[in-house]
């Protein structure tokens, strides 16, 4: 004998709507998300900055509301008024080389060629001195680099002392000066290399003579260069022996 059992409904709440038993196996049917408008397509799909014709991308205007104008356009796609690399950083490869070949006579040396000072042509023959300085086994960067600045401000003060208010020289003439009349060390620290270690009265000749040969440059250079210093030459070469005597003496011993 079967007994029968009365099951009352489920009710599922969803929204405070109370369904009836019915429509128990009713479900919702999903909506699509929500989109917004889109705006309409342009009448032209083609993009300005996209194509290569430089005319139709001068006239387009920006989204900013900014033109493009066509000299814009054609100064950045073309290099060739641009300055070189060298030019920008102040470096002139031409008046280096005039500056360093007019210091190699010392009795005529040139000084209209040293009346526009630079820093170039002195660092690069810092760096030569330093690198002969190292095939001969002698790590020398910081000594030699503190020298120069060293001479620099010595050489300044004194001819400054001696010329008075009337001396116009600079620094950054004094620096230049001296970094190129340094040539005639950089050529002696290279012949250095080829003379024996033993042999020290043919390398105290040489040095004698090139150190004689940098302070002549060295001196023509300052009384050229300022003014009201033809007095002092004798002062100022003094200056310049003790300077270069001292880089000699670098690449003697």
């Amino acid at each position: 004998m079967t007994k029968e059992f009365t099951v009352p409904p489920v009710i599922f709440p969803s929204g405070g709507v109370s369904p009836t038993v019915g429509n128990i196996n009713h479900r919702r049917v999903p909506t699509a998300p929500f989109q917004p408008s889109r705006p309409p397509p342009p009448s032209s799909s083609a993009i300005p900055f996209m194509s290569f014709d430089i005319g139709s991308a001068a006239s387009s205007s920006g989204s900013f509301g900014g033109t493009i104008s066509a000299s814009s356009v054609s100064g950045s796609a073309s290099f060739d008024d641009e300055e070189p690399l060298l030019d920008e950083l102040g470096i002139h490869p031409d008046q280096i080389w005039h500056k360093t070949k007019s210091i190699l006579n010392p009795f005529r040396v040139n000084p209209t060629a040293h009346k526009d000072s630079d820093l170039s042509g002195p660092i690069f023959l810092y760096l030569s001195l330093c690198l002969f300085q190292l095939l001969a086994g002698k790590i020398q960067f910081g000594v030699i680099l503190g020298w120069i600045v060293v001479s620099s401000i010595f050489l300044y003060i004194v001819f400054n002392m001696l010329a008075g208010r009337n001396g116009n020289l600079d620094l950054h003439t004094c620096t230049s000066v001296i970094g190129y009349c340094m040539l005639p060390v950089v050529i002696l620290s290279a012949t250095s290399l080829f003379v024996p270690q033993g042999s020290s009265v043919p390398r105290y000749v040489m040095a004698g003579v090139f150190v004689g040969w940098a302070s002549r440059a060295c001196t023509n250079l300052m009384v050229t260069l300022a003014d009201g210093s033809e007095e002092h030459r004798g002062l100022i070469a003094y200056a310049c022996f003790l300077i270069y005597t001292l880089f000699s003496l670098l690449v003697i011993f």
